[in-house]
Parts: structure tokens; C-alpha cells; sequence
């Protein structure tokens, strides 16, 4: 049995043997310092290294294409020095790699990558999300009736969106996710997009401005009233049922709750 005192000095250590792995500059305990001491040390930290710049470069393959594997290597060999994993899995690794490249001065003539780092990770959320039942327009048939606008769409666990006001995230992200090659102009403007896996892949879908305010609110438990005053503040000439028919059918939902 561990007392409350050995548990805690082994905290202690586990603590200071991580921090030790990406600063050795930092103050050490005498007995982590004997460890860095030694000459197997120094192969242990780079082998941490790269296995989390590795995992970084996985979990945002459409920012690593964007930029390189020079430039994202070296990106993110900074990051992790930064930034211990928190989890026993890497798969969740770099929960806050956009707002890292928002703020790394590197990146700054690129606008648009803390938003395709953002919808990597938005892929990774939805692909490593609970299961979940899906709502149809068939379900919404069968349930609604007359009272749709006062019931809630609750939003699928699967489900992630985002809106970019300054970029086309969303358009640049989608053609570097992909193996493919795409032709032609972007057009520089504002756009947004949704995340889903209603069944075994994440699959992705551009939605406006009305779209991403509308599963907001829906998030937020609001009725779908609620949810189509809150798009249509955003755009008064929004087609809300053709908007929820794009949302069914990319699977952004699980159920209708009722409001009293």
C-alpha cells in the first residue's frame, strides 16, 4: 500500500522526470539530476521528442501539408518543448496547437492556418467521439408535428463546427486533408464548416455563418425557434429549411428534446 507521503513524492518525481525530458535548464531534484546526467539520458529525451512531434504531425496532417515537414517539424519541436502531453494516449495530443500557431510569430503570413489546425482538430474530436444515435427528417416526421419550432435539436456528440470570419479556412483545410489536387482560385472571404460521423468516417460539409450561429444556440439547449432567430440575426434572407435539411443530412444531430 502507498501512503499519502510516498504518493506524493512519487508524483513529485514523475513530475520532475517529464519536465526534465524537455528543459534540462529548469532546477532539478538531486536525484533527477543523476539520471540526466547520464549519457542514455540524452537518447531517451530525443526518442520523447519525436515520438510527440510525430503524433503531432498526425493529428494535423492538412496543417503539415500546408507548411512542409521542415516547417512543421520545427513548429512544433517548439511546441512540445512547451507543452507535456497530458494524456496517456497521444491521439488527443495538441488540444491547443491552433492557438499556438495563432500566437508563433512564423505563421503570421499565414492567416488561415490556426483555422486548418483548428478543423484537424475538430476531425480528431469527431472521429474519437462517443457514438451516438442520429436523427432524421423522418424521425422529425414522426415526433414534431406541429410543435417543431418549440422542441430542441440536440446536437450529435460527433458533431464539431467553426466559423472563420478573415479566411477560407474551411476551402484551404479541405483541399490539404485529402491526397487529391484541386485547380483554381480561392475566394478570400469569410466561411465555416461541420464535422460529423453519423456512421463509421468524419466527413465534412461548408456551412455559412447562419449555419454555425444556428448549432450554436442549439448547443446551447435552445428551441429551434430559439436556434432560427439566432441564424437569422445573422442573415435575415437565410433559408432555414433547407439549412436543416443540410444538417440532418450531414448527421449534425441526435435527437428532438421537449421543452416545457
Amino acid at each position: 500500500m502507498i501512503t499519502g507521503n510516498a504518493s506524493g513524492a512519487l508524483t513529485r518525481f514523475q513530475d520532475g522526470f517529464a519536465l526534465a525530458l524537455f528543459d534540462v535548464t529548469k532546477p532539478q531534484h538531486a536525484d533527477i539530476a543523476a539520471l540526466t546526467a547520464q549519457p542514455a539520458f540524452a537518447v531517451y529525451r530525443n526518442t520523447v521528442m519525436k515520438g510527440c512531434i510525430d503524433a503531432l504531425q498526425a493529428n494535423y496532417p492538412a496543417v503539415a501539408r500546408l507548411v512542409g515537414d521542415e516547417w512543421f517539424r520545427a513548429a512544433a519541436a517548439i511546441y512540445v518543448r512547451a507543452t507535456l502531453p497530458q494524456r496517456s494516449t497521444l491521439l488527443y495530443y495538441g488540444e491547443d496547437f491552433a492557438d499556438f500557431l495563432a500566437r508563433f510569430e512564423p505563421a503570421a503570413e499565414l492567416p488561415y492556418l490556426p483555422g486548418a489546425a483548428r478543423l484537424d482538430r475538430c476531425w480528431t474530436e469527431a472521429h474519437a467521439a462517443a457514438d451516438d444515435t442520429l436523427l432524421d427528417a423522418g424521425d422529425i416526421d414522426a415526433l414534431a408535428a406541429g410543435n417543431f419550432f418549440r422542441l430542441g435539436l440536440r446536437v450529435h456528440s460527433a458533431a464539431r463546427w467553426a466559423w472563420f470570419d478573415d479566411a477560407p479556412a474551411y476551402t484551404i483545410w479541405s483541399r490539404n486533408r485529402s491526397d487529391q489536387n484541386f485547380d483554381g482560385d480561392i475566394d478570400w472571404h469569410g466561411e465555416g464548416a461541420l464535422l460529423t460521423r453519423p456512421h463509421d468516417a468524419v466527413q465534412w460539409v461548408g456551412l455559412d455563418r447562419a449555419g454555425c450561429a444556428f448549432l450554436d444556440s442549439c448547443a446551447a439547449g435552445g428551441t429551434v425557434a430559439d436556434a432560427a432567430k439566432t441564424a437569422l440575426g445573422f442573415d435575415p434572407h437565410a433559408d432555414l429549411a433547407q439549412l436543416i435539411s443540410v444538417l440532418l443530412q450531414a448527421g449534425a444531430f441526435s435527437r428532438l428534446d421537449r421543452h416545457d
